[in-house]
């Protein structure tokens, strides 16, 4: 399985942008393999991301591990704090 992150690249809320950068650079400095998905550029992405997360207004960025839903910003920051990030990405 892959994580794989669903970001937007046209999102003009600050606190998303800032969220899907955090994400991506704790994954980065951890060496854990992930893929950004940016949902602005397909809805079908989005449509996929948003059953994924069982949330029909769900918006990103949200976590998933294959097709494993693993949470939002707000739980990954809480795992992270936890030291439990291998547990909450599944691996």
């Amino acid at each position: 399985m892959s994580i794989t992150v669903f970001v937007s690249s046209v999102s003009s809320n600050l606190r998303i942008k800032k969220k899907q950068q955090n994400i991506e650079s704790i994954l980065e400095s951890k060496k854990i393999d992930f893929k950004l998905v940016d949902i602005a550029q397909n809805s079908d992405d989005k449509d996929r991301m948003r059953v994924l997360a069982g949330n029909p207004t769900a918006l990103p960025p949200q976590i998933v591990n294959g097709d494993v839903y693993c949470g939002d910003s707000d739980a990954f920051d809480n795992a992270v704090e936890m030291e439990s990030l291998d547990a909450f990405l599944k691996l």
